[in-house]
């Protein structure tokens, strides 16, 4: 189903700055959607504005922002519906779980899970009259947690939990609740992963260096080498698309071969699963030197 001009309705997209948001912005106003695009800064509205495309400022770790959120949409001047709310924003990164700090720990649960809570539970009503849809993006990584992914994939499985939840309690209310799995996707997110994982380490002690050095090094080189191959941005926005407008959504939708494959993998017996991701990850760790 795709929305008319005469029947335009809302889609809610958190995270919608660049990569995986702005994409499936672009997608879902093409298809004539309106989208209340979230983002961070000024800057951002003037690259991401166009024809159905509404730029908000939205961080959702602030309560003030999620409320001015919740009035435009309750006094949208057209009275339209809300179609979806897709919760997108994030971060990623990679550190050991022993060298993470824990107000680091706390600011990536806030950006990359109770945000997302504050937000839903914001904007249910709006949701519920309407009969929408939650489209949570969750992650590989909320599947299977590798070495150095502790912290992200803690926040990814949460996600995954709650929406499993939070389908069973509303689906009687008519809200279907989607979860999307992507994989590597060539997005901004990887880099700057990659680039806080580089940080990470170098804040280590010279003890936890000789424990993860080499480690983080090798999953750093192998998220790199992913980002390579993984799909567009583009290509995951119309898979989300079709999690907006199928007429009955799957629950979950993996984005990319490497997600399915991965997701396959977790009915391993866990000893085996932990070897074959040490014998992924092996190719990628720096040559020992003398």
């Amino acid at each position: 189903m795709t929305a008319s001009v005469e029947t335009q309705e809302i889609v809610i997209i958190t995270g919608a700055s660049s990569g995986i948001g702005e994409a499936t912005a672009r997608e879902l106003a093409r298809r004539g959607f309106h989208v209340l695009a979230g983002i961070r800064r000024d800057q951002d509205a003037d690259a991401i504005r166009g024809l159905n495309i509404e730029p908000l400022i939205l961080d959702i770790t602030n309560p003030d922002h999620i409320r001015a959120l919740a009035d435009r949409v309750h006094g949208d001047p057209q009275g339209r519906a809300v179609r979806a709310l897709m919760n997108n924003a994030g971060m990623g990164v990679n550190a050991p779980v022993e060298v993470f700090a824990l107000d680091q720990w706390r600011h990536l649960f806030e950006v990359n899970f109770f945000g997302h809570i504050a937000v839903t539970q914001t904007l249910l009503p709006a949701l519920i009259r309407s009969k929408g849809r939650v489209i949570n993006i969750s992650s590989v990584g909320g599947k299977i947690a590798m070495a150095t992914y502790g912290p992200y994939a803690g926040t990814k499985f949460a996600l995954e939990a709650v929406s499993d939840s939070l389908r069973r309690e509303i689906a009687p209310l008519g809200v279907q609740v989607v979860v999307v799995e992507p994989a590597a996707v060539r997005t901004k997110i990887g880099d700057r992963a990659i680039a806080r994982a580089q940080e990470v380490a170098s804040t280590m002690t010279p003890e936890q260096s000789e424990r993860y050095g080499r480690l983080v090094e090798a999953i750093t080189a192998q998220a790199a080498s992913a980002m390579e191959s993984g799909l567009s941005a583009d290509a995951a926005a119309k898979v989300i698309a079709q999690a907006v407008t199928a007429r009955k959504p799957r629950t979950r939708y993996t984005i990319g071969r490497e997600a399915a494959l991965l997701s396959l993998l977790t009915t391993l017996p866990d000893r085996m699963l932990d070897r074959i991701l040490a014998a992924a990850l092996r190719p990628h760790f720096p040559k020992e030197t003398n």
